[in-house]
């Protein structure tokens, strides 16, 4: 029985029709889950050129932070156009010094700060990396199994969550080293406390065995792990971190470009835990759908950089810089909290609905940062992949909008100032999805 949002057969024919012209002159690179072919939003809804009404708890990959077209942020982004619509970064203009000072406010490292500004989550990591090497002086790093920090070609180096990512584009960045994130739900290591003994493995096995510590530069690491399953570190994993780049001479560099920006309750993951990084990455939720990207770093670090060590031609574009000043102040104001309240309540609903599905293994996530890891048993935690892309499929169908990560998980990303009663009638999709998905052979 078709749900009464969804009024065509999807897709639609207005759908088929624009899906047909796309295919002969896009990329067939992008992996592209369902046939969605949006025409408008407004908050947590989505409507296609069909007239079909979703759900969205994707968020265009957690970026449309305020929800579709925030008036607030539509309305920035009309003033700013009214003045200009660019100027390199090779100049000055107020939006890009007063964004720069809004991140100094927030005091994302308890000190002083300075910022490059840029267009995307993958330039923000190269820009750390670039800045990571000059200021050290070493050549190495140490990234995560599981990460995913971009696909250009230093960034890509650092990836590590799906090895089609990889695949054709050998060889990336040199001189990049991978550990396993610590993963409570799957354990890699002996023992009940994965954060210290994925410490213990550097410390004692990598830095004896393979590694020189003296020549690693920094350690990259998300806070929350994003693609790789939405995996929540243990307590005392990134203040261990933390530690030993302290003692080793390395910096210390937190991706929050999916995880930052009031997505997990805080205006970044990272002060769950009260660790501050040498070098932070920024972007997605950023600009609520705008293209903006920050490399935020100690002043005593990016103050060494020298005039023209690191540039661009789009940095710190005034509309962008617009839409971002507009986010962070009602994602300060009011949607870091709304997506901590709403986060509890909607873990809270999953984890019932885990007691009425055996196929969800684990429930886990802090704010509206929400992964649900789908299994062929709870006992095998076999990753029950095939049966997660028909749940994906089926919540298309029914008008709910989700993405998936790791080998198994379904992710819940909504818009953060998203409501309880939109949450109950997305898990309402999501039963009906599953029960279908469920009967499917």
């Amino acid at each position: 029985m078709r749900p009464p949002h969804i009024h065509t057969e999807l897709p639609g024919p207005n759908a088929r029709a624009l899906m047909a012209r796309d295919r002969a002159v896009s990329s067939p690179s992008y992996p592209r889950d369902y046939p969605f072919v949006m025409a408008r939003g407004r908050g947590v809804e989505a409507w296609d050129v069909d007239g079909n009404r979703f759900l969205d708890f994707a968020a265009g990959i957690a970026v449309c932070s305020t929800g579709h077209a925030h008036p607030a942020v539509v309305q920035a982004i009309k003033s700013a156009a009214d003045d200009f619509l660019h100027i390199s970064s090779d100049y000055w203009h107020e939006r890009m010094t007063r964004l720069a000072e809004r991140i100094n406010e927030l005091d994302p490292m308890r000190q002083p700060v300075q910022v490059f500004m840029c267009q995307s989550g993958t330039e923000s990591v190269e820009g750390a990396l670039k800045l990571a090497r000059y200021v050290t002086g070493r050549p190495r790093f140490i990234a995560f199994l599981g990460g995913f920090h971009g696909r250009t070609m230093g960034s890509l180096a650092l990836t590590a969550s799906k090895h089609t990512q990889q695949a054709g584009f050998f060889p990336a960045m040199p001189g990049v080293t991978h550990v396993p994130y610590p993963n409570v739900y799957r354990p890699l290591f002996a023992g009940p406390d994965q954060g210290r003994a994925t410490l213990d493995y550097i410390e004692t096995v990598l830095f004896q065995s393979n590694l020189p510590a003296a020549e690693v530069a920094a350690i990259v690491v998300e806070p929350i792990q994003g693609e790789g399953g939405y995996l929540v570190p243990p307590d005392g994993f990134l203040a261990g971190l933390r530690a030993l780049c302290d003692r080793h001479g390395i910096l210390l560099v937190f991706d929050e470009v999916q995880s930052g920006v009031g997505r997990t309750g805080r205006m970044f993951a990272s002060e769950h835990w009260g660790v501050s990084p040498d070098i932070m990455t920024l972007a997605k939720g950023l600009g609520s759908g705008l293209p903006i990207g920050l490399v935020i770093a100690r002043k005593a670090h990016m103050e060494k950089w020298k005039r023209g060590a690191h540039g661009n031609t789009f940095g710190g574009n005034p509309i962008c810089c617009a839409a971002a000043l507009a986010t962070l102040d009602l994602v300060q104001a009011e949607y870091a909290a709304n997506a901590a309240q709403v986060g509890d309540y909607f873990l809270a609903r999953l984890r019932e609905l885990q007691q009425r599905f055996d196929c969800i293994g684990d429930v886990r996530g802090k704010g509206l940062m929400i992964g649900a890891e789908l299994v062929t048993d709870r006992t095998g935690r076999k990753p029950a992949a095939a049966l997660c892309q028909k749940v994906l499929t089926r919540a298309f169908h029914n008008g709910l909008l989700l993405l998936s990560c790791g080998m198994s998980t379904l992710r819940f990303i909504p818009p953060l100032m998203v409501n309880r009663a939109q949450v109950d009638e997305a898990l309402s999709l999501l039963q009906v999805a599953l029960s279908e998905a469920l009967a499917e052979p």
